[in-house]
C-alpha cells in the first residue's frame, strides 16, 4: 500500500472487509475520518441525526447483512451517546465496530490526576470496556494496523459482539506505511484466540441416544441459530425428524411459516401453547440460548423438571450458568447441527404431535381464554398478513414487542429484529434504517408511542434518503408494559406511565419531516387500512389509536410460577388435563 494517511487507511481496511456503509455523526475529533469517507466513492457515510441513532442503524446493518456494522462518533458526548447501542450489540451478540475520535495524544490526561485537559476529552475506553469484547485507544501510529485488525477479528469470531477503537486526532492525520507495521493476523495472539473459538464438538453420540429414546422431544431455538447462520441447518434437522420447535425472543425468526410443529414463543410472555409444550417435554435441545429467567421462570428448579436437557452454545460461560443441563456442548450451532444431521432420522412421536396441536388449537394468540378478542394481537396478525416475503421487520420495546413475538408468522426471506438483552426503547426506527440501507429491502417498524419518541429525530433520514421504511405505531397513549407492571405490584399507581405522560400527534410530526402519514381511530377494523398502507415501499407512518388504553399482554408468567401456569390462570381441571408431567401444585 505504501505510505498513506491513517484515516484513509482505516476506510480502505473497512472496504477490504466488505463494509461499504458507515453510520455516524460528525464532530471535530472525527473530522479526518469523515473527510476520508467523503473522498471515497465505494464507501459511504450515512449521517444520522443522533449518535444513538447511528449506533442502532449500524446494529441493523449488521443484523441484516451478517457483516460487522460500523458506527463512528466524535469524542466526549459523541462517544458516550453510542453506549446504549453498544450495550445492545453486546447483550445480543451483534458484531459492531465503533470508531471514536479522541483529542490529540499530547492533550490527553492519561494517568494524571486531573479530570480533563483537552476539549471534550473523555476516557471512553474505560467507560465502555464492560460491554465490549475489546476496547482500546491507539496512542502510537505503529499500533494502528494491529489494533484495527484485532477489533475486526474479535467482532466476528467466537461469540460475536461490539468492539471499540478510539483514535486521537493526531493519529488520524498521521502518515504511515501499514506494510511496515505489525499485523494482528499471524501473530501469537491471533493464533491463540483462533484456537479458543474453534472448540471440538464432543458428546454427539450421547445426544443421539437421548434423542432416540425420547417420546416428547422439542427444540428451543435461540438467537444463536441466526448468529451462526444455521437457519437452513435447523430447517434440515426439523424436516428430517419432525421434532417440534419453540423459540426464545431472539430466536423468533429462526423458523419460517409452514412448519406444522412450530409452537412459537416461550417464556414470561410466551404463547401459552408454547410454554405447555416445553414444560411437558422429555427432551429439550437448546440451540444458542442463554436460558435467562424470562425463558425459564424465576424458579429455575421447575424448568425442564422431567426432561433431559442438552445445551449447545458458542460461549462456554453460558453453559450450566443458570440451568443445569444433562449434556453441555461448547460449539457453534451451525457446526453442531451439521454434525447432528448426519445421524438423525424421523422420530416416531405422533402422539406428541397430537398433544401439541391440541394446545395450539385451544389457545390461539389472538383470543383470550374467556373467548374475547385480543385486538392488539389481531393488529399484528393483520400487519403480518399484509407484509411481503423478504421484508425486514424491526420491533421496538414495550407491549407491542410481546404482541409481535406471540403472533408474527415469518414469511420466506423475512427477518424480525428485537432488542433482547438491552431491551432499549428507541431501537426499532434506526435499526430499520440500517437494515434497509444494508440490503435495499423494505423495512417495517412496529413501535409504541413511547419508543418512537426516543429516536424520532431519525425520521429526517427517511425523508433525506427516501428509504423504504414503513412505520406502524400501536398507540395507547401510555407506557403500557411498565403500567401493566404497576397494576400487578404497585396498586395501579401509574407514575410516569399515565400520570405526567403524553404522546404527540405523530402524523403531524411525520408530515413536518416530509413523510406521508395518517391515523386510524378504529383499531378493531384496521385490516384494510394496514393492507393499503403496506401496498407500496414509500416512507410512511401509520398511527393506530388503540381504543382500549389500558392494554395488557396476556398470558403472562407471574413470579415463582412454572412456565406452564400463566396468568390469567386456567381452571385447575382444564390445566391438569393438559399436563403430562406432574404439576408443581400436586408435588
Amino acid at each position: 500500500m505504501g505510505s498513506v494517511k491513517a484515516s484513509d487507511y482505516i476506510v480502505e481496511v473497512l472496504k477490504h472487509n466488505g463494509i461499504n456503509k458507515i453510520f455516524g455523526y460528525i464532530g471535530g475529533a472525527i473530522a479526518h475520518l469523515t473527510d476520508s469517507l467523503y473522498m471515497r466513492k465505494d464507501v459511504e457515510m450515512v449521517n444520522a441525526a443522533h449518535e444513538q441513532g447511528a449506533g442502532f442503524a449500524a446494529e441493523g446493518y449488521a443484523r441484516a447483512s451478517g457483516k460487522p456494522g460500523v458506527a463512528i462518533a466524535t469524542s466526549g458526548p459523541g462517544a458516550t451517546n453510542l453506549i446504549t447501542p453498544i450495550g445492545s450489540c453486546f447483550f445480543d451478540s451483534v458484531p459492531m465496530l465503533c470508531i471514536t475520535g479522541q483529542v490529540n495524544t499530547y492533550e490527553y490526561k492519561y494517568n494524571r490526576p486531573v479530570r480533563q485537559i483537552g476539549f471534550q476529552e473523555t476516557d471512553i475506553v474505560s467507560i465502555i470496556k464492560p460491554i465490549t469484547k475489546y476496547a482500546v485507544m491507539v496512542s502510537d501510529i505503529k499500533d494502528l494496523r494491529y489494533q484495527l485488525e484485532k477489533c475486526l477479528f474479535l467482532a466476528e469470531h467466537g461469540r460475536k459482539g461490539p468492539v471499540l477503537l478510539d483514535v486521537p486526532m493526531n493519529i488520524q492525520r498521521a502518515v504511515f506505511n501499514p506494510d511496515k507495521a505489525m499485523s494482528f493476523y499471524g501473530s501469537r495472539e491471533h493464533s491463540a484466540l483462533a484456537r479458543q473459538i474453534s472448540p471440538v464438538i464432543k458428546g454427539l453420540n450421547h445426544v443421539l441416544k437421548l434423542l432416540k429414546r425420547s417420546r416428547r422431544p422439542i427444540v428451543l431455538a435461540g438467537g444463536g441459530v441466526r448468529l451462526s447462520g444455521a437457519v437452513s441447518e435447523l430447517a434440515t434437522f426439523l424436516g428430517k425428524t419432525s421434532i417440534p420447535v419453540v423459540e426464545s425472543l431472539m430466536g423468533r425468526d429462526a423458523v419460517e411459516e409452514g412448519y406444522p410443529h412450530d409452537m412459537g414463543l416461550i417464556g414470561a410472555y410466551g404463547n401459552r401453547y408454547g410454554n405447555l409444550a416445553l414444560a411437558n417435554s422429555d427432551f429439550i435441545l437448546v440451540l444458542g440460548s442463554r436460558l435467562d429467567t424470562r425463558q425459564t421462570g424465576t424458579d429455575v428448579k421447575t424448568f425442564a423438571r422431567e426432561a433431559a436437557l442438552v445445551h449447545v452454545d458458542i460461549d462456554k460461560h453460558e453453559l450450566n450458568a443458570k440451568v443445569k443441563a444433562d449434556i453441555v456442548i461448547n460449539a457453534d450451532v451451525k457446526n453442531f447441527l451439521r454434525a447432528l444431521n448426519a445421524g438423525v432420522g424421523r422420530a416416531d412421536i405422533k402422539d406428541w404431535h397430537r398433544h401439541l396441536l391440541a394446545y395450539k388449537k385451544a389457545y390461539p394468540s389472538t383470543i383470550n381464554i374467556n373467548g374475547s378478542r385480543k385486538v392488539p394481537n389481531e393488529i399484528i396478525a393483520a400487519i403480518c398478513k399484509a407484509s411481503r416475503k423478504g421484508d425486514l421487520v424491526s420491533v421496538d420495546v414495550g407491549q407491542h414487542q410481546m404482541w409481535a413475538a406471540q403472533t408474527w408468522s415469518v414469511k420466506p426471506g423475512q427477518r424480525v429484529f428485537f432488542s433482547g438483552g438491552m431491551g432499549s426503547m428507541g431501537f426499532a426506527l434506526p435499526n430499520a434504517i440500517g437494515a434497509s440501507i444494508s440490503s435495499g429491502k423494505r423495512s417495517i417498524v412496529i413501535c409504541g408511542d413511547g419508543g418512537l419518541q426516543m429516536n424520532i429525530q431519525e425520521l429526517e433520514i427517511l425523508r433525506r434518503r427516501n428509504l423504504p421504511v414503513k412505520i406502524i405505531v400501536l398507540n395507547n397513549a401510555n407506557l403500557g408494559m411498565v403500567r401493566q407492571f404497576q397494576e400487578l405490584y404497585f396498586n395501579k399507581r401509574y407514575q410516569s406511565t399515565v400520570y405526567d405522560y403524553s404522546a404527540p400527534c405523530f402524523a403531524d410530526i411525520a408530515k413536518a419531516y416530509g413523510i406521508k402519514a395518517s391515523e386510524i381511530t378504529d383499531a378493531k377494523g384496521c385490516g384494510k387500512h394496514i393492507s393499503r398502507f403496506l401496498s407500496d415501499s414509500k416512507p410512511g407512518l401509520l398511527d393506530i389509536k388503540l381504543l382500549e388504553k389500558m392494554t395488557s399482554v396476556e398470558p403472562k408468567l407471574i413470579v415463582n410460577k412454572p412456565i406452564e401456569d400463566m396468568d390469567p390462570f386456567l381452571e385447575r381441571s382444564e390445566f391438569y388435563k393438559h399436563m403430562i408431567v406432574r404439576p408443581i401444585d400436586q408435588l
